[in-house]
Parts: C-alpha cells; structure tokens; sequence
C-alpha cells in the first residue's frame, strides 16, 4: 500500500521555479506546460496597461510571471493558483510591500490567458477559486477567439469582444483597454 503525503505551499515554495509553471490543488502539484508567444505577447500588453494605470493611480501591484497566490480556500487551505496576470490593491500588500515568496490571500483581479492544452473545466475550477477566494474579478482571456469573459462574485459574467473595451471597474479604476489592442 502507498501512503501519499498531502504537500503544503511552503513545500511548493521550496521546489523553486524549474522548468515547469506549478501549482498546488489538493495537496498535489499541478505541472503546466510552458506559454507561448501569443499567450506572452498578450500577458504583456495587458500587464503593461494594467501597471501604468496602477502606478498613476498608486492602487496597487501588477504581477505577472505565474505568481503564486495561497487561496486559503475551506475545503483546500494550501491551494496555489498562479494567474498569468494578477492585480494586488496597495491596501492589501503585506507592511505595504511584497513579499518574497507566495502571497497569503487572493488577488483582487486574477487574469487567465488561455492556451491550447488549458483544459475548460480546469479553467472554470479557477476561476471558482479566485472567487470563493474573495477575487473580485477575473477574466478569462480567450484568444483564439479573440474574447475576455469578466467574472464577478455575485455570478455573473459577460463575454467581451473585439469591439468591446476591457473595464478595470472599481477593482482598476482608470483602466480601459479596447480589446482590439490586446488582440
């Protein structure tokens, strides 16, 4: 009989980075391939857009990189999720800096570009996660389809498209993106 050791963030923390994008769901580390370049030039217009609002307005952090967040979520207290993008109010930032290693708590916006091996069910348990988390918005970039769809808490979502523009809303006030610009 094999015993199977329930690993914590701190043990994910100690793995380091590797050749492989992790996260922790269940005590298990999830293994994602690496991104590519569609996927990374659209990380960094949305971050870059992101980051000049959030400087100007000095609202908060602008992550990218996989940056691991520990959702502290009931039924799974130690699951790491690393959004492609995420968004951090200058309120929340632990004694008004970043830490070295994850983040205790969700982010206020989580951004999730999809790739073409993303599963959607795995998709959709993340973004269930940021929001059970206490997220306050989430999109789910989709570009093949050249679509963002905006999660809220309260359940519901709307699918934007090329002629639409991208709202930081009350989470990023002052951001708006014309998806024609991300895409």
């Amino acid at each position: 009989m094999t015993s199977h050791t329930r690993l914590t963030a701190q043990d994910l923390w100690r793995m380091g980075a590797g050749d492989a994008r992790r996260e922790l769901v269940n005590g298990e580390v999830v293994e994602m391939p690496p991104a590519g370049g569609v996927h990374g030039s659209i990380v960094t217009r949305l971050a870059s857009a992101m980051a000049q609002v959030a400087r100007a307005n000095k609202s908060g952090e602008v992550l990218s990189g996989d940056v691991g967040f520990i959702l502290r979520l009931p039924y799974d207290p130690e699951r790491v999720r690393a959004p492609d993008i995420a968004f951090l109010a200058a309120h929340r930032l632990p004694q008004g800096r970043l830490p070295e290693g994850f983040l205790d708590g969700p982010p206020d916006l989580a951004v999730e570009i999809l790739s073409p091996s993303d599963n959607p069910i795995e998709i959709q348990q993340k973004v269930r996660d940021y929001l059970e988390a206490g997220t306050r918005l989430v999109w789910v970039v989709a570009p093949r389809a050249k679509t963002i769809t905006v999660y809220r808490p309260d359940g519901s979502a709307r699918l934007l498209r090329e002629h639409d523009t991208l709202d930081g809303e009350d989470v990023l006030p002052g951001l708006r993106v014309p998806l024609s610009e991300v895409f």
